[in-house]
């Protein structure tokens, strides 16, 4: 197998349990913004790398996700689905996938919406340079989410020579993301990658940092414009909202909406055969394929599923 050749790895197995009520029914990976699944992005990207083999990673709910994105042909991808049992990190999880992948692989975090520049930069630097791993970093000007991520530390040369996870008190702002494209030999790391005390889990930084001790050629390129994590409720609004905006959209109805005459709709993503039933207004809101609204007061800030409402109207005061 040629170093050119390249397989994708998304990792969506996670309960993502901060996202109640949503995680009860959703696995996060499959929660839509626009009107399409987080994962279909992220396939979108992988396709434009060139890649055309998907390994899904799925444990939490994996049968939805198999429901939702079927064998990856609708997205031109053939998907492969892995499960794993355990969620113990994210290490852990590229673990389970050794015996799988038998070619250099981009891994994906499954719950991040990414905007990138150049993404191809770092396939060029894994071709061209001779890179055995590189990293996507984001100069963030945001210390609190350098503090939630990692840092990364380069040499003169351009090499990654220390990656630093959730530094209280960071040495630079060149944020890792989850984006990776990792040589074989990788797995040679994450099996000798120990468990942490703090969290008790197997950490990727861990793995990588033994990587570059081992004196493999790590680098990072700085492609990502954005990195949005979904952690919370109000984070899927938000996305949402963010959505429209980049895309210039005013909104966004799915087929077989039925709004009644006077309903007004600003700002809003109103999905596949959602039914509203009295001439309200619905503003800065999300509402789920399905959802038949039957009240007479107007909605705005809120997400509607079939079986829960959740008011998000806090994060409107954050978008002014």
């Amino acid at each position: 197998m040629q170093k050119k050749d390249l397989v994708g790895v998304i990792l969506a197995a996670g309960k993502g349990t901060r996202m109640f009520p949503f995680s009860e029914r959703f696995p996060k990976p499959v929660l839509p913004i626009g009107g399409k699944p987080l994962l279909a992005y992220q396939l979108e990207t992988l396709v434009g790398l060139g890649i055309r083999k998907v390994i899904l990673v799925i444990g939490h709910l994996g049968y939805e996700i198999v429901r939702t994105m079927g064998d990856g042909s609708a997205w031109g991808v053939e998907i492969t689905y892995v499960e794993q049992e355990e969620t113990l990190g994210i290490a852990h999880a590229v673990g389970q996938l050794e015996k799988v992948v038998d070619r250099p692989f981009f891994l994906i975090l499954g719950d991040i919406f990414f905007e990138t520049d150049r993404l191809e930069e770092m396939v060029r630097l894994f071709r061209e340079e001779e890179a055995d791993c590189v990293l996507a970093v984001k100069e963030e000007r945001d210390p609190a989410a350098i503090r939630r991520n990692f840092v990364v530390l380069e040499d003169e040369s351009g090499r990654v020579r220390r990656v630093v996870e959730k530094p209280r008190h960071p040495r630079t702002n060149l944020k890792g993301c989850g984006l990776y494209l990792f040589d074989l030999s990788f797995f040679d790391a994450v099996r000798r990658t120990p468990r942490t005390a703090l969290r008790d889990e197997y950490e990727i930084t861990d793995s990588i940092q033994i990587f570059v001790d081992d004196g493999y050629k790590v680098m990072a390129a700085r492609v990502v414009k954005e990195d949005l994590n979904l952690s919370f409720p109000a984070d899927l609004l938000e996305l949402n909202l963010h959505y429209l905006k980049r895309e210039g959209l005013e909104n966004v109805i799915g087929k077989d909406v039925k709004l009644p005459p006077g309903a007004v709709v600003e700002k809003s993503v109103i999905m596949d055969g959602a039914v509203v039933e009295n001439p309200i207004k619905i503003s800065h809101s999300l509402i789920f394929p399905g959802k038949v609204v039957k009240r007479s007061s107007d909605v705005r800030g809120e997400i509607l599923t079939p079986e829960t409402e959740v008011d998000c109207s806090h994060v409107l005061a954050r978008r002014r």
